[in-house]
């Protein structure tokens, strides 16, 4: 595991940290990052958890990683799992600092009795139904509840026989008592706890009621003495009953702080757990670690290091603006990363066949390939050539343009590594009307891409043996919407329809000999297609099997050379 340095970035929350460590109203900055373990994380996690944890490492502090488990309907061990191996592979450590919000709620409980007890919360027998119409809307007061003033005895009492299962899921809850006239309708009397029948992964089936996230959060916040609770832009109206919980239960002298940041917004992506729930549950993708899925699994299965992924969040910043992130950006990131760290190769995805009449048939030359030109220290590795090799279908063009510069007729070409050759002749299928077959002579004199005599030649190409490539599955992954906004769709329309149905394609392709024993995770850039990583999951008995993780950086320019 790479550990996360420093950063010398300066944003608004780092700034208000710095003030209050200069201040002196914190000598040990706490952070904390809580998620709800109902999905996977995705890449809007990794901004989040950057700037937890990033800050508190900066900062000298600790940050807690807690699971927000107030929803057992939809909460399991699975992801609580998923949820440690995604914080621990982008970089980032806990240490002793582990939590459940479900080791707080017996405390939660008597928190919820003090408050009744002091006459700031009450037990509303409201549906849902009928709140609607009580709450109101925010340009007019609302009304209050006909349970509003009871006495906090019969609400205590209430409350007590909800614990023990008297009643039935969606009869009473317990509100706090605010403001019914506040504009921000969540400090209208909002529910803070509520009766739900359901198995807790962690608790089983002790409790039959659960706290609210925005009664919970603050709570526990304070209970592992958070100094500054980091969170997205849609929880600030929620800031303001975050701090009347942390007001009316006395939590001092510094209780938590908590400051919101723009969310992640990206191109091409939905980042809405329940959407990519969605997604799985109805097999448009094959899991949550699908590679075309935005998920820390998944872009990790595809091969995004985490290295590419901490330097994104870095790059796109923090700010209090809401906007959009073009995936670009994050392609780019792992691009730069990648073209330091991953050995070239071969691979040939849309193989034809060529000869080289006048090479001996029986023989094999060993020619030495660079692993990778910005990494000296990678070495170099031996590729077999032989008589008959097999060249991209577009690498050869029966009629060839001034400007094309590839194999043709009469043309000579470089094969990276190897020879220069000339195209002789060529066969094709009478079945498809497809070149099948490709006939060229080499020049004995250009071993190793060079030319004795100081010829020009523009066009060089890779190419992987015949004899002794080895057959391969590739997976060419596009991205998973076809439009840039997949959720931006009218009324009635499910975006769905915005699906790429061409966000996968597999292809049979022939590799150099030596990529067929990589190990599972190990990453290459395919000469002139792209990067590509060993997938971690299916093997072929057949085959290996590769991921494309980005394509380079010009792979769809279309040019004559």
């Amino acid at each position: 595991m790479t550990t996360p340095t420093p950063s010398d970035s300066s944003d608004f929350v780092r700034d208000i940290i710095s003030e209050d460590i200069t201040s002196g109203k914190h000598k040990r900055i706490v952070t904390r990052f809580p998620p709800e373990p109902n999905g996977y994380l995705h890449i809007g996690h990794a901004k989040a958890i950057c700037i937890d944890f990033g800050t508190s490492l900066e900062f000298g502090g600790e940050c807690h990683l807690r699971m927000d488990d107030t929803n057992p309907s939809k909460e399991t061990m699975e992801y609580v799992e998923s949820i440690k191996h995604d914080v621990r592979w982008l970089g980032f450590d806990w240490g002793e600092h582990f939590y459940f919000s479900a080791d707080y709620f017996e405390r939660m409980y008597e928190y919820t009795c003090a408050l009744i007890r002091k006459g700031s919360a009450y037990v509303c027998e409201l549906t849902q139904e009928q709140w609607k119409d009580y709450r109101g809307i925010p340009t007019q007061p609302g009304k209050e509840s006909p349970f509003r003033n009871r006495p906090a005895e019969e609400s205590l009492d209430l409350f007590g026989r909800m614990r023990a299962g008297e009643f039935q899921d969606g009869t009473l809850c317990v509100r706090a008592k605010i403001d019914m006239a506040s504009p921000n309708l969540h400090m209208r009397d909002p529910v803070i706890y509520r009766i739900m029948r359901a198995h807790h992964y962690r608790t089983g089936d002790k409790w039959c009621i659960y706290p609210t996230y925005d009664f919970a959060h603050p709570i526990e916040d304070a209970i592992e003495y958070i100094t500054h609770s980091l969170c997205t832009l849609e929880f600030e109206v929620h800031r303001p009953l975050y701090d009347w919980v942390l007001q009316q239960l006395k939590f001092s002298p510094t209780p938590p702080r908590q400051i919101e940041f723009a969310r992640l917004n990206l191109t091409y992506t939905v980042l809405s757990k329940r959407k990519l729930l969605e997604l799985v549950r109805d097999g448009h993708v094959k899991g949550w670690d699908d590679p075309r899925m935005p998920t820390i699994a998944g872009l990790r299965r595809r091969g995004f290091t985490p290295e590419s992924i901490r330097h994104f969040c870095k790059r796109i910043g923090v700010t209090k603006f809401d906007g959009y992130t073009d995936i670009a950006l994050l392609e780019f990131c792992v691009r730069e990363e990648l073209n330091k760290s991953a050995n070239r190769a071969m691979a040939v995805l849309d193989p034809v066949k060529v000869v080289i009449e006048n090479f001996p048939a029986e023989q094999v030359d060993f020619l030495e390939g660079i692993n990778n030109p910005e990494n000296p220290e990678a070495g170099v590795r031996i590729i077999p050539f032989t008589r008959e090799l097999f060249i991209e279908r577009d690498d050869f063009r029966e009629e060839a343009s001034k400007k094309y510069f590839r194999l043709a007729p009469g043309k000579e070409v470089r094969l990276r590594y190897g020879y220069f050759i000339t195209c002789t002749g060529f066969t094709k299928d009478p079945a498809t009307g497809l070149v099948s077959e490709i006939r060229c002579t080499y020049d004995a004199a250009t071993r190793g891409g060079n030319s004795p005599d100081s010829r020009k030649v523009k066009g060089t190409i890779h190419w992987v043996s015949a004899a002794q490539g080895v057959a391969a599955e590739i997976r060419i992954y596009d991205r998973l919407f076809k439009t840039e906004h997949p959720e931006e769709v009218p009324e009635g329309v499910d975006y769905k329809t915005n699906l790429n149905p061409d966000s996968l394609k597999i292809v049979k392709a022939v590799i150099e000999p030596a990529l067929a024993k990589a190990a599972k995770g190990t990453r290459f850039q395919f000469e002139r297609k792209g990067y590509f990583i060993v997938d971690g999951v299916d093997h072929l008995e057949s085959a290996p099997v590769f991921n494309q993780i980005v394509p380079l950086k010009d792979s769809g320019t279309k040019t004559e050379g």
